[in-house]
Formats: structure tokens, sequence, C-alpha cells
């Protein structure tokens, strides 16, 4: 695999890139000019890159440019809109005909352009795509000829040269500065391994590659809002995967299709297919196709095209992790895989220029389609008591350009209540049908057991909120264009004290901003009347009395706390109740947390990411991420609560200091794999169930890799009952919570039926594949479980509360925890 032009101080030029016999603009500069090294000499960084970007736009009338939005470290997040000049001039008239042609059968494709989204490096250290970008852009820019003019009038290239700026900058970061001046393949060396979490995942963690559908990032935001604004014809997402590998570009296998997507869909990626081939061959480059990945979940961005009328393309590279790595395919360069990467963009171009009316009509085919899909019903969704996550939820469809209608009045189906205001209607018959199917779908019968990511995302489950399908049109209203918000306030000033119902998602936040202000609040453990209103498990009580603020002070700091966080708080005229009174002791005192959290080597990057995220950007709450290096010197008595994610291995060391400071009143907040070094070290006194080990028979040894993965349960939605007078389960209305699960830890129940105060249900599959033997193991185990130890106490659950961080329905549980574990 080493190209005989690179030698051990990887000296490459832009030649070894370049299709041979083709001139080029002289008053383009290279990137060697505006970047100051070669493409492939190092590792490009997002600043650079963005220069040479913008020069670019600068010089060549073949190319606009556009800043779409920031990352949460500031980077600029572009877009290069790349066509021959006489299309530029008209871009914008372009791309109206484009949604014409998806929105009218009748609308002539034949003189239209092809529109081509080329996106690289959703994994920032998956670099050698934002460095196959620089040559890209440069040869659109550059190039000179009939073939290049014939392809700019005829396409649209939607350049996206690196989806992750944060994860690129740190990665690249790592990689020059471990470069040496003689190029060291030894995979040992540390170029190769990078420290925790490494440059894969941007600010806060995340695989942004899983984004697509919940678009809960700003980047995910910006490509997303791309996408529907130009739907294109064909997405590339230039990935890398193990050095060990060659190169494989999609179809996938074929039996992991999601069913929703149109088998024509998979036929045009194979054609497009022989076109990467034709042009591997010629650069004798080892590639394969059919055998790996999948398009099953919309969340990616090879996938999320497919249920939008577009062609997803996966391209994954085999990753020189840094400049040179050997490999069991011989000695792997990085200029070798920015080359890969480059010819399969051009490949992409040349199919979608040959097959750009049959592109085209299959676009406005399956648009078509669509409409004849149309039914006069709706899916109506809400949460009569959380307007906050309701809204969340409409914001993702919004951002998907989903039409949402109010309803009439309030109504009630299947024991359902739906509520004026707090409710959204999504009618069946506008033209993104298809993908408010895949968003709410519900499966639980698959072709195959084995999936590349997770088997179930049904959206309502994930936000928590409660759905009818099969509404008549006639109960829904006009289409909501703003989404409803509520007006937060404080009712009245009291003499009294002030009360604040649990149940919206944002109370977390409004109460972490009491706490902080010194204020003193309590929490009521059960259900009571004042002034004739209802109040629930879990409301909040703010007394006048003893506050370190006068009565006028505390309204105006509580009236702000609503206003803020939309939320209506109750000023109270007595403190006498139907049921227990204000100065019951089943109000008990909170206490503001100190929350603390494992981070670094041996922890899991994502679970962590997402907590993080959560905490700083909702609940605008302080964590202190403790890393596994130096935590064994950190005094953990300041801190109240410590989290630690799902984990793989931590030290005795670690153990030790954790164990101690847990028995003199810590609490422990642990997740999936935790538990297990929890129970070994004495923490955690809970049982496991564990799958029987049957003997298999007739299992070749080419299928046993896919009779062990049938065995996983690689995410899917389970049903549990849940105590709702259990301080864990306070704020929920409903008996039942939709779990997301992605692990096999399975704990047996606690005898005293009070301790199991969230339990599968007998029936638990809500949506996904789980085997058949994993489903009875589930069935009436208990995925959180709550022991004291020592003057504190260990809170376990065996699955992720806030997974991807678009799972807003069990945040809850996780604030929960953090608020009220002193009354666990």
């Amino acid at each position: 695999m080493l190209a005989s032009s690179i030698c051990s101080k990887a000296q490459v030029n832009l030649d070894y890139y370049l299709p041979k016999n083709i001139s080029f603009n002289k008053t383009i500069p290279v990137p060697l000019a505006v970047v100051g090294h070669e493409v492939g000499e190092w590792h490009i960084t997002h600043d650079k890159l963005v220069s040479y970007m913008k020069e670019l736009a600068k010089v060549s009338d073949r190319i606009s440019i556009e800043e779409r939005g920031k990352t949460f470290e500031g980077r600029p997040l572009l877009l290069l809109k790349i066509t021959s000049k006489k299309n530029q001039s008209r871009i914008e008239q372009i791309r109206k005909n484009h949604i014409k042609i998806t929105d009218n059968e009748s609308f002539d494709v034949s003189k239209e352009p092809i529109i081509v989204y080329q996106g690289f490096s959703i994994h920032g250290n998956e670099s050698s795509g934002a460095n196959a970008a620089l040559v890209l852009a440069y040869y659109l820019a550059a190039a000179k000829g009939e073939n290049i003019d014939n392809l700019l009038d005829n396409v649209v290239i939607l350049l996206d040269p690196v989806m992750n700026p944060d994860g690129l900058q740190r990665f690249a970061h790592w990689a020059n500065t471990n470069k040496s001046n003689i190029i060291n393949s030894d995979s040992n060396d540390r170029e190769f391994h990078e420290v925790w979490p490494g440059g894969r995942t941007n600010h806060y963690w995340f695989d942004m590659n899983r984004d697509w559908l919940p678009v809960q990032l700003p980047e995910s935001i910006a490509r997303v809002n791309t996408f529907h604004d130009w739907l294109p014809n064909i997405l590339t997402d230039h990935h890398e995967m193990s050095t060990n590998s060659t190169f494989f570009f999609q179809p996938g296998i074929p039996q992991r299709t999601n069913s929703l997507t149109p088998l024509i869909n998979q036929e045009l990626t194979k054609k497009i297919g022989e076109y990467h081939a034709q042009a591997l061959d010629k650069i004798g480059s080892l590639y394969y196709s059919e055998e790996d990945f999948d398009d099953f979940y919309y969340g990616k961005g090879s996938t999320f095209p497919d249920i939008n009328g577009s062609i997803g393309i996966l391209f994954e590279q085999a990753s020189s992790r840094g400049h040179s790595q050997e490999s069991e395919n011989g000695v792997l360069t990085f200029p070798y895989t920015i080359r890969n990467q480059f010819i399969t963009s051009l490949s992409t171009l040349d199919a979608a220029l040959d097959m750009r009316i049959e592109i085209l009509n299959y676009q406005q085919e399956f648009y078509k389609k669509s409409r004849s899909l149309y039914e006069d019903k709706a899916i109506v969704f809400g949460d009569a008591k959380d307007l906050g996550k309701t809204n969340e939820l409409a914001k993702v469809l919004k951002k998907h350009k989903i039409e949402l209608h109010e309803i009439k009045n309030d109504f009630e189906i299947n024991g359902k209540k739906f509520k004026k205001n707090y409710s959204y209607a999504i009618p069946l018959n506008q033209k993104n049908n298809r993908l408010v199917k895949a968003m709410f779908d519900v499966k639980k019968t698959f072709k195959d057991s084995l999936f590349y990511d997770v088997s179930a995302w049904t959206f309502d489950a994930a936000f928590g909120v409660d759905l009818a399908r099969n509404v008549p049109l006639n109960k829904i209203g006009k289409e909501v264009k703003e989404l409803y918000k509520k007006k937060g306030r404080v009712t009245s000033n009291s003499i009294i004290g002030y009360l604040m119902p649990w149940n919206e998602y944002y109370t977390p936040r409004a109460l972490h901003k009491i706490l902080e202000k010194g204020l003193r609040a309590k929490v009521s453990m059960r259900n009571f009347k004042n002034n004739g209103k209802s109040y629930d498990y879990g409301t909040i009580f703010i007394p006048v009395q003893n506050q370190n603020l006068s009565q006028r002070e505390l309204f105006m700091v509580l009236d702000r706390v609503a206003q803020e966080n939309n939320l209506s708080i109750a000023g109270v005229n007595t403190g006498q109740n139907i049921g227990i009174d204000l100065g019951s002791r089943n109000f008990k005192a909170i206490k503001k947390p100190k929350v603390a959290m494992l981070v670094g080597k041996g922890i899991k990057s994502y679970d962590a990411g997402e907590i993080w995220h959560m905490l700083d950007q909702r609940f605008d709450m302080k964590l202190t991420k403790l890393d596994t290096d130096y935590i064994k010197d950190v005094n953990l008595d300041k801190y109240s609560v410590i989290i630690i994610p799902n984990s793989t291995g931590i030290s005795i060391d670690i153990k030790k200091s954790i164990g101690a400071w847990i028995n003199k009143g810590g609490v422990l907040i642990a997740y999936k794999n935790t538990l297990n070094w929890l129970k070994k070290a004495n923490y955690f006194m809970v049982d496991f169930k564990y799958p029987e080990l049957n003997e298999v028979k007739n299992v070749i040894f080419e299928q046993r890799k896919l009779l062990e993965g049938a065995q996983l349960i690689g995410g899917a939605i389970f049903k549990a009952r849940i105590d709702r007078s259990h301080p864990i389960n306070f704020g929920y209305k409903n008996n039942e919570i939709n779990l997301f699960r992605n692990s096999t830890i399975f704990m047996k129940p606690d005898k005293k039926s009070y301790n199991n105060p969230i339990q599968y249900t007998n029936e638990p599959l809500v949506s996904g594949y789980v085997s058949v033997k994993n489903l009875n193991i589930l069935k009436n185990t208990i995925p959180l479980k709550i022991q004291p130890l020592g003057k504190g106490k260990v809170i376990g659950f065996t699955d992720n509360t806030n997974f991807r961080g678009f799972w807003f329905g069990t945040n809850k549980l996780l604030m929960n925890a953090i608020f009220f574990n002193n009354i666990m």
C-alpha cells in the first residue's frame, strides 16, 4: 500500500493526488501557498483549512462560501457551494428549482443540475477526509478543460470540508505534536495512541454521526438545515476504519437495510459503487463493498438521506492514525489514505454527472410516492404537565421541516389526555410523511439480528411524551409557526411560601438557581391540595420565613427564576392543605448538591460527555470533571455526589478512595459496567441474572460472530413500571416509563417491592431487537438499585439515562438522584 513516491520523511506534493493530463489555473493558489505545507505532510488544523477555503472563495468565480454557525468552541461551520460561474450567478434559483422537482411531478428535470453534498471527517480523528477536502476544493476551483466545465455546468457541489471542527483540531494537534522528523511507522509509537477522549468526538464528546436525526448539536443543526434547504441527490460521508482494513464503499450488508428505504435506493447506490471500483482499480487500491456496515439507523450521515429521497454513501478508509503506520497490508501512509478519499470524491461526481437524470427522476418519484401515501390522519404528541420536553421534541421536528399543528381542544384517547397548548399534531398528508414514519416507527421483528447501530429510536418514547396515532384531522387546528411558550411567573406574593410543581423538564434548573441563591427549599413526599389545586409528589416548597432575603426580594428572585424557565410558581395564602400541610415532616429539606464526575482513562467518553452536556448546557449546573489520573490525590469530601459513567476499568487506589468517601456520607451514582466492579469491591450488594450457556449446535466457524452478535442488545426500548411515590420518579405523571437499553446487565428485584421503584414489566419490549433469551431474562428485572453504604449510598443504573443527548424522557431520573438522594 506504500506509494513509491512517499519516502520516510513523507515528502509529497499535490501531483501525487491529482489526475494526470489535466491543466490547472495558475491564479488559483495551491494549498501549500496558504497553509504552509503540502497536503499530507502534516495533519491540517482547522484554522488553516478555513483560511484556505476562504482564499479559494475569494479568488475563484466557481466558489461561494457560507458560514452556517459555530461549534461549541467557536469554530466556524463552513459550506462551499461549487459550480460553474454561470450557475453561481443563479445559485438561489437553482436551489428553488431543485425543491420544485420534489414538489411537482411534472417539473422537467432534464435541464437542472444534480446536487451533491460531500461531507468529510465527522469523526475528528478520521482526518484523511478533511485533508482530501483541500485537494478536492483546489481541483474543482483550478482544473481546466471541457470535462470540468461539463461537470460544473451540470452539478452543484455542496462541500462540507470538515463536519467536526473541534474534534479535527484536537486530533491534528495530537498527530502533529507527536510526529518525528524521520517518520516512524511502528504502531507502538505514541503518535498512534491518542490520550482520552481522543479526537473522534466534538467538544462534549458526542459521536456526531449519530445526530442527524436527533439534531441536538450545533454542527448537526447547521448541516441538517443545509440538507433540507437543498435536498441534495447524493450525500457522501467520508470516514476511516481500522488500520488493517482496506477501503469500503456502500452498499452495506443488504439484509440490514431499513425496510422504509426504497429498494431502488440501494440499486442506485450499487450502480454508483461501480464508479468507485473503477477509479480505485486505476490506482491499484484494494476495496470491498456489501460485506460490512448497514443502512438501518436513520441518524447516520450515510443513511439519513435515504429516508429523504436522496442517496447516502458511506466511505471507510483504513486509517494511518498518524503520518505512516505498519499494517497487515504493508506500510500505510497518510497521503495514501488522502488520495483514496479524493479519488472516490471524484468518482462520486463522475457518477452524479452520468446518472444525473436517472437520479433526479428517482428523487422526484420518491416524493410523488410520498404524496400517494398521504393519510387523512394525524399523530398527536404531548405531555399535559410538561411543555418543556414536548417543545424539545417539537424543535427537532421543526428542524426537519415537519409541519406541526395545534389541537383544537383538549381530548382523551386510549386513556391518554392531550391538552391544548401542551400538545402538537403532525398531519400525515405532508411532504415529509416518510421521515415522520421513520422517527415514530415501532419495529419488533427483523430480517437480521445484527445491527451496526441501534435497532430502535422511537421519538415519543425517547422524549417521554404521550402519543396518539390515527387522530382524525377534524381534531387539529391551524399550523403552528412558533412553538408554544408558557409564560413563567409567580402567581402572587405570599407571606407563607411558594409551590413549584416538579413535572416540567426544566424544573431542576430552576431549583438549582434557587439553591444557588442560598434559599431554603423542601420537597413533598406526598400528594396534596392547596386552595383547591392538586400537587404531585416532588412539588418544591420554598417557605418565606427564615430565608436570607426579604419577602419582597424572595418574590422577585422567584419571579425571575419562573420567567427564565417558563414555569408557574404559585404563591400560597395558607399552609393548611387537604393532605399534608406545608409544615408537615413529609416536606423534606433539599441541600444544594456539589457534583463531580469521573472522566479519563477507563471511563466511556460518550456516556461522560452526555452527562456533562446535559448539566452544563440544559441545567446550568457546575460539574467538576475529575480525571482518573489524579483523582486519588483529590479531597473528595467537598463533593456530595460523584457520578461514574459506564467504565471499563478503574485502579484499586481509585476504588478505595471512592469507597471511603461513600462510607463517610457521599452519594455515588453509577452506570452500567461500573456496577460490576462496585459489586466485586463489596460496595454494591446486588444479584445479577445471567443467560444460560446452552450448547450450540450446527453453527459453523464462519457463522460464530453472527451467533455472538445476536445475543447483544445493541439498542432497544423497553417498558418499566414505576412507583411515583419514590423520589427517583418524582415529576413523572404516568405509571410506566420507556427506557433505552444497550447492555445485557440484568439485576434481580429486591424481595421488598418498595425497593424496586422501577421494574421492567412482564412484556417489556416496546421497539427494537432483542433475542428471545435476553427478553425472557429481562422480564421483571430492575434497571435501578439504591443501596446504603456506611453513611452514604450507591445509586446504580444498568443503562444510560441520557443516551445521545436526546433521550429526554429519562433525564429526570438522574436529576432526581442528584437532588433527592438524601430521602431515598
